[in-house]
């Protein structure tokens, strides 16, 4: 990867916020994580797919990175919870060995598993000793016959996010635009159907099978993910979409902006956490397709699904109101999760920023106001200096933060994508209202705060041993 290219991808078109300083890798501290590398973020744009095996081509530390880290769901096939990797030694490297073992690699994947396609991911050392995985990758496909695409992300190319966006170019120079579409099968209520592309939903906990029926109900094909519950297949037929969603903030935002770019398909950004984000999601849709019976329809479904969201929500909005929350998140929860609490009656009394883009920044100061105190730090200190400062109730994060709420004895909610539940959509967010009041409620907060029994009695043994 040239740093030309590199640069391009930094400097976004799209993105609004594209005056702001760009660089590459961001200078990472002694003693604390940097928060993602790009190829981490590569990885966890792309494994969701779940028909395709994926190869991390590299020493076998680079495999455990983000290899089912995400709680990604898959309707039907699982082949990409299986983690491959060439496992190259300093003997390979030393031997200039990688092609080769690279070129068994994909064979054995090939052969044993049949994949729909095969991607190959590049890593720190193999960018640095200049595997040509490209050329590996093209004599696999004409000899096999099964897709195999090269995903340039070295690690110290840069942060997660660029991961993210080096993902998505790797997907539009080598399968979007590759295969067309089946036709869609008549609708019995004799209604059109409309293809759609959800960019940047990975389907975390299978949150998004709680709003898909909806997208039935629509006539709302949706012809592809990026990536969550996808199929290779799928992804090849995106260039046919009539309008995309960009899900996760600017994760892949270039591969929306290079749709509208060469297919005229229009995009809008939004969010399926919180009731109103929600709404606004499906208003957009049927916005830019542009049918005015879409509209009218969608409306009818909006004003449903809200009534029965809203009648649900009535107990727990009671029980929350009030109530103050610490969120340390990035990307599209730092201000969407916001913006559900507050649908909730609870005070955001805080949010993380970190992995935030300009844009996350925006619609933060938008929904909080421009006084709003942003996190940086996530350091255990950091996170539980602002949670006692600021009087908060709960620490909603990441898996990582869980252990440093315990320990503090302090409610906690997992946010990120380890968790096991899903928030997404209407029935989403009662889950969501339903696990705040678990956790701020629970017994077990009172009883670990009371002095250990044996504290007393030890108490009372030393004054009578005084007295």
């Amino acid at each position: 990867m040239k740093a030309s290219d590199i640069q391009a991808l930094l400097n976004e078109p799209a993105c609004s916020h594209n005056h702001k300083e760009k660089s590459g890798c961001a200078r990472p501290k002694p003693g604390a994580t940097a928060g993602g590398c790009s190829f981490d973020g590569a990885q966890i744009a792309l494994l969701p797919i779940a028909d395709v095996a994926h190869i991390v081509h590299g020493p076998i530390a680079c495999a455990g990175a983000s290899w089912d880290n995400r709680g990604t769901r898959s309707s039907g096939p699982t082949l990409y919870r299986i983690g491959m990797t060439t496992d190259l030694s300093e003997t390979d490297v030393v031997m200039g060995r990688g092609e080769k073992r690279l070129l068994h690699a994909i064979r054995q994947a090939v052969e044993s598993y049949r994949p729909a396609a095969v991607f190959v991911y590049a890593t720190c050392v193999t960018a640095l000793i200049g595997d040509d995985m490209e050329a590996v990758c093209k004599a696999a496909t004409d000899f096999w016959g099964v897709p195999v695409i090269p995903v340039d992300a070295a690690g110290f190319y840069g942060t997660k996010n660029l991961g993210n966006r080096l993902a998505g170019e790797a997907m539009f120079k080598y399968v979007i635009g590759t295969r067309e579409p089946q036709p869609a099968a008549p609708r019995p209520d004799g209604l059109p159907t409309y293809d759609v592309s959800l960019i940047g939903e990975y389907n975390i906990a299978g949150e998004f099978w709680h709003v898909a029926p909806l997208f039935d109900e629509l006539g709302l094909r949706i012809l592809a993910t990026l990536s969550g519950d996808g199929r290779f297949a799928e992804v090849q037929t995106m260039h046919r979409a009539q309008a995309n969603m960009v899900v996760c903030a600017k994760a892949l935002l270039n591969v929306a902006r290079k749709l509208q770019d060469n297919f005229g398909t229009p995009f809008f950004e939004g969010s399926f956490y919180g009731v109103a984000d929600t709404s606004a999601a499906l208003r957009d849709f049927a916005r830019l397709i542009g049918d005015d019976d879409l509209s009218h329809r969608t409306e009818m479904v909006i004003a449903r699904e809200e009534a029965l969201a809203n009648a649900a929500l009535a107990p727990w909005r009671e029980k929350l109101a009030g109530k103050r929350a610490l969120l340390y998140t990035g990307g599209v929860k730092s201000w969407s999760i916001v913006s559900a609490l507050q649908d909730l009656g609870m005070t955001v009394v805080a949010t993380g920023t970190k992995k935030s883009t300009e844009e996350d920044k925006a619609r933060i100061r938008e929904l909080m106001g421009d006084d709003v105190r942003m996190i940086d730090d996530g350091s255990p200190k950091g996170l539980l200096s602002a949670y006692h400062d600021l009087k908060a109730d709960i620490l909603i994060a990441g898996g990582r933060n869980l252990y440093t709420a315990l320990k503090a004895r302090i409610p906690f909610l997992d946010i990120n994508q380890e968790r096991e539940f899903g928030y997404a959509g209407y029935t989403g967010m009662v889950e969501l209202a339903r696990q705040l009041h678990l956790s701020i409620s629970s017994p077990v907060w009172p009883a670990v705060r009371q002095p250990a029994p044996w504290a007393d009695s030890r108490r009372a043994l030393g004054e009578l041993l005084s007295a």
